[in-house]
């Protein structure tokens, strides 16, 4: 695996010497050159897995896939042949295969071709024993994820056909407790804010990752696709749909892939993809209609923020759809261990439900360095609360120890539709945001005045709102922090 490692950081050095050299404070000739050579460099540096051309079919190994029968036991089969021929790939027939959770090992691809439907049964029961995964960014033996790779390299999961989670408002998604007035009649017990306050307050107090055990009888939902310090790993073609939690969740990974990926999910905390401490991620020519943030990139949380000290860095998005969600692309809310280059463009937003473009959300119990995330022609139709949020009064609020620092963000030539606010930052007294540059960014309508507050405003070129053009004086004269109203998740009015 060290091995691995070195190669893998070698294949990025280019891409983050590039990066470097994007990130400075005052805008120069040739700056737009630097960006795509930066986001470029990113994109190709990324390896592909490397998967051996030998088939497993499942039907082989007895599975029916009549959308009645369990063919957990098949697709297990399959994939222990595959590995002892040294990998391969798992091919799904048409038609519904139902199956309990799926692990796959090195060197391996899981193939949904178009017309197939990998469908997960839920019983929770069946996602048991508890295995080493991260719940919103924290370390514990939780729930199996539907499927799961665990410290694997070269792991795929392709074909155009879709994978179902099965959770609904019977299944998974009820744990939430009170939700989008759904849920309220949950009891307490089967409600996850018990489990979710234990956790993290195991990780404030060091108990090792062991000993968080919340297994049978806990209500921490799984992840739907989580990769987990994997090495080399693609998502291509595939369609998700119900899932219990997060979507799609790479967890300290690097190399990692994802491309015409549907994320179609509209339960409580569906975010679409949600990289998480990973080096070198591509997501492009992806569609995200989902029930949270369609694209959120984190670093973990607090304390486990701390002790596990991995960024999530050298990201490009690019080409992709964003409809309902609570953000097109968020970083945060657990950032801990930094977030840096991230460069998003030619993307389209456009939902009425589609709550921001881009919010960074932190606090001073999360901190993290935040620095050098860019928005390039971006198109946004109808976005509900603003075009730009940064937020570092996110959940617990002020009181904490750790100032979060952000740096280094930028939009150019963009366009959006109508939003109630095209900016609300706030940043905080002792931690300014800073160096935020608008460039060539026309918005047809803002509903409320924006509010800008503790952020340096280096760079304001042709911004026109509503037929206005923006100017330092106007800024100037915005309403101040007291004259808007946020609940403790970043949602203004």
């Amino acid at each position: 695996m060290t091995g691995v490692l070195e190669h893998s950081r070698r294949q990025l050095m280019a891409g983050m010497l590039a990066c470097a050299a994007f990130v400075r404070p005052a805008w120069a000739t040739g700056l737009e050159d630097e960006f795509e050579a930066a986001a470029g460099a990113i994109a190709n540096g990324i390896q592909p897995p490397r998967i051996p051309l030998r088939d497993f079919p499942i039907a082989a190994f007895g599975a029916v896939s009549d959308g009645r029968t369990d063919d957990s036991a098949a697709i297990a089969r399959a994939i222990a042949a595959c590995a002892e021929a040294g990998g391969g790939r798992i091919l799904l027939p048409g038609g519904v295969t139902l199956s309990g959770p799926v692990r796959l090992r090195s060197r391996m691809e899981l193939h949904i071709p178009k017309g197939a439907r990998l469908k997960f049964i839920p019983e929770p029961a069946r996602y048991l024993p508890p295995v080493h995964t991260r719940w919103e960014g924290v370390e514990l033996m939780g729930y199996h994820p539907l499927i799961y790779a665990f410290e694997e390299e070269d792991i795929a999961l392709t074909g155009g056909g879709i994978i179902d989670g099965s959770a609904d408002d019977r299944t998974w998604w009820p744990w939430k407790g009170p939700w989008a007035d759904r849920y309220s009649d949950t009891p307490e017990k089967e409600r996850q804010a018990a489990d979710r306050a234990r956790l993290f307050d195991m990780a404030e107090r060091g108990v090792p990752v062991a000993q968080r055990v919340f297994g049978e009888g806990s209500r921490l939902r799984p992840s739907f696709f989580q990769p987990y310090r994997c090495r080399r790993v693609l998502m291509d073609g595939i369609t998700v749909e119900a899932a219990p939690f997060w979507q799609v969740h790479p967890v300290d990974c690097d190399n990692v892939t994802f491309r015409s990926v549907a994320c179609s999910s509209h339960g409580p905390n569906n975010d679409g993809i949600d990289p998480e401490s990973c080096n070198g991620v591509l997501i492009e020519n992806c569609t995200f209609d989902t029930g949270d943030d369609c694209i959120a990139i984190k670093a973990a949380r607090n304390a486990d923020g701390r002790r596990l000290a991995r960024p999530c860095e050298n990201i490009v998005v690019r080409r992709c759809l964003m409809k309902d969600g609570h953000a097109g692309v968020a970083i945060g809310s657990e950032l801990t261990g930094g977030v840096r280059n991230v460069f998003v463009h030619d993307c389209r937003m456009d939902s009425p439900n589609l709550t921001r473009a881009l919010i960074i959300k932190s606090n001073s119990y999360r901190g993290g360095l935040i620095e050098n995330i860019h928005l390039r022609r971006i198109q946004a139709g109808a976005v509900d609360k603003a075009f730009i949020q940064i937020w570092m009064l996110y959940e617990e609020g002020e009181g904490g120890g750790h100032l979060p620092q952000v740096s280094h963000v930028s939009a150019r030539d963009c366009m959006v539709g109508s939003t109630e606010r095209v900016l609300i930052v706030r940043g905080l007294p002792q931690a300014s945001v800073r160096d935020l540059q608008l460039a060539n960014i026309k918005v047809g309508r803002e509903n409320k005045p924006s509010v800008a507050v503790d952020v340096d405003l280096s760079r304001l070129e042709n911004v026109v709102v509503g037929g206005r053009r923006w100017s330092r004086n106007y800024l100037r004269e915005l309403p101040g922090a007291d004259s808007i109203r946020c609940d403790k998740w970043a949602v203004c009015r």
